[in-house]
């Protein structure tokens, strides 16, 4: 495999990693309301199972509470159900049509908790990404052994990997700084 290749696919895949990790951390949630927290959670539409942004409207009403509009008239139990037995901890109400779901003000230790999830999804993220740092050095070594590349093009890569490594570990712990912030705040 040329090194050309090694290096952009060690892009590629570190920076899925990284939306990976950010991903995650939407599910984490802060004190604020935020549409996305619900992408997790299926409800059960005619059999089969289908996230809630497909069979309703997720918005905002205000900085602490989320609506949910069913698009349908019978699904507002359902998904008010399914909001209910996810594992976050929300308290939906149903208003007619409407589901209001109002994010529950944390505590101090919750924030506690809630920053060491952060911190090991981050840690967990930085694994990833410096696992693909040992394969794409790993790479570059079989190709030195089957005299694809030279050494001296094999010392100049692994520097470069290096540095890509560096940069998204980089960003990963901003945005387990920021997240924490996130978090802390009142």
């Amino acid at each position: 495999m040329p090194i050309a290749d090694i290096k952009q696919t060690l892009q590629a895949k570190m920076d899925q990693s990284i939306n990976a990790f950010k991903n995650n951390l939407t599910k984490i949630r802060t004190g604020r309301a935020n549409p996305a927290l619900l992408d997790t959670v299926s409800v059960d539409y005619y059999g089969a199972m289908l996230p809630i942004s497909q069979v309703a409207n997720v918005s905002l009403l205000d900085a602490r509470t989320i609506s949910v509009q069913p698009w349908e008239k019978g699904m507002g139990a359902k998904i008010e159900k399914a909001i209910r037995d996810s594992d976050l901890g929300l308290n939906p109400s149903s208003m007619g049509d409407l589901i209001r779901v109002p994010m529950p003000v944390m505590s101090e230790e919750r924030r506690k908790e809630l920053t060491k999830l952060v911190r090991n999804e981050g840690e967990s993220a930085k694994i990833a990404v410096r696992n693909l740092r040992r394969d794409a050095n790993e790479a570059v070594k079989r190709a030195v052994k089957d005299k694809l590349v030279s050494e001296d093009d094999q010392k100049r890569t692994e520097a470069e990997v290096q540095k890509v490594t560096d940069r998204h570990i980089a960003e990963i712990d901003q945005v387990v700084a920021a997240k924490e912030h996130d978090i802390m705040a009142v």
